[in-house]
């Protein structure tokens, strides 16, 4: 209990060979997913030590690269197809059908190689998971555009699946519920460009990084200021569901505004600044390097020697054996999961109870349009 996070996430980053990316351990308790700090011990972590022993923990993206594709390393960019091809999955970037045609495709290439009609025979696709509630027609059209693929590896299927997914509306979005004037929902979506407001599955707000001024809560409110293109400010008040969760999207706000947000001379300063917009005492200071950081040093900006990407097999299921059916019904072989990243599993859950994983797969086309 005494080991200190960062020693924890070392090696796991040392274990997948991760320089350019913020992969860290997460945990989940009453619905809420908590990023562990590299700079406090396990014990230190409260909201992790009422949950065990024993400790589940998560290994999975937590500041989304604006553009993957720009990744250097193939190593990276694997870890963040995994991670986003979850999403898709459960729910928590949703597509339309045309784009989820895609992006299936995409992994089935990575997955398979190129279509062989003697390996691959009708209903292959059904053997794999793309999106909620997948349908027959779905893995029909998945089929004849993986048919067109012949001659993309892995890696550029998966650099293909990334440049894709990062123009979906939802991209890399970390969703917080909230409740407005009149116990009105809302969910606030924090980016790598600034936060986003959300209502009846509508985007209706946008404030950028450079503009918010204060993040501030006490209780269950939640404060952002932000300041006008008149260089007036504005306060938005938002309730959460509970304290610990005003808490947790204070703090997420905090690291997100830093890690995005601040160039290296500048990143504790601001952090600082920021922990003092909190209430009761509490402080709470990002300790990681900033994206900008992270571009600079000199293990991401020099080439290493090549390395060997180890993939792992998706979970897979029998084949659809009603035709008719429309849903799958089915129970898994034990195959590797499809999200293992050598041996560190994501939840296979949402995330967060409050916040179901598929409040925006019904809105698909909705949000382009708007």
């Amino acid at each position: 209990m005494s080991c200190f996070c960062s020693v924890q996430e070392e090696f796991y980053c040392e274990v997948l060979l991760l320089d350019e990316s913020k992969l860290i351990l997460t945990t989940h308790q009453q619905g809420i997913k908590y990023w562990l700090d590299p700079s406090k011990t396990l014990a230190e972590h409260k909201d992790l030590i009422t949950t065990g022993p024993p400790f589940t923990l998560y290994f999975g993206v937590k500041f989304y690269a604006e553009d993957p594709c720009k990744l250097k390393e193939e190593i990276t960019r694997y870890e963040f197809f995994l991670q986003v091809k979850q999403d898709v999955l459960q729910g928590r970037l949703p597509c339309p059908l045309n784009i989820s045609t895609q992006l299936g495709a995409l992994a089935i290439q990575s997955e398979l190689g190129d279509y062989d009609p003697y390996k691959h025979t009708p209903g292959y696709v059904s053997e794999y998971r793309f999106v909620p509630d997948q349908k027959e027609e779905l893995e029909d059209s998945i089929e004849q555009i993986h048919k067109t693929l012949v001659g993309q590896v892995p890696a550029e299927a998966e650099n293909n699946y990334l440049a894709i997914a990062k123009t979906l509306e939802m991209y890399g979005v970390d969703l917080h519920p909230v409740f407005g004037e009149k116990q009105s929902e809302y969910f606030l979506g924090l980016t790598p460009v600034g936060v986003v407001v959300y209502k009846n599955k509508t985007q209706v707000g946008k404030y950028f990084w450079p503009r918010i001024t204060k993040v501030y809560f006490k209780e269950t409110q939640f404060e952002l200021r932000v300041m006008g293109r008149d260089c007036n400010e504005t306060s938005f008040f938002f309730d959460a569901p509970s304290k610990t969760a005003c808490k947790n999207l204070w703090k997420c706000c905090v690291e997100h505004h830093t890690f995005f947000r601040m160039p290296e001379n500048e990143s504790n300063s601001l952090t600082r600044k920021l922990s003092k917009f909190s209430s009761l005492g509490s402080k709470h200071r990002y300790s990681g390097k900033t994206t900008m950081q992270i571009g600079r040093e000199q293990s991401v900006t020099l080439p290493r020697p090549d390395l060997q990407v180890i993939r792992t097999h998706s979970k897979t299921y029998p084949k659809r054996s009603t035709q008719s059916a429309g849903e799958l019904h089915l129970t898994p072989h034990l195959h590797p999961p499809d999200i293992t990243m050598r041996g560190v599993l994501f939840p296979d859950t949402c995330s967060c109870t409050e916040h179901p994983s598929n409040y925006f797969t019904t809105v698909q086309n909705t949000l382009e349009t708007t």
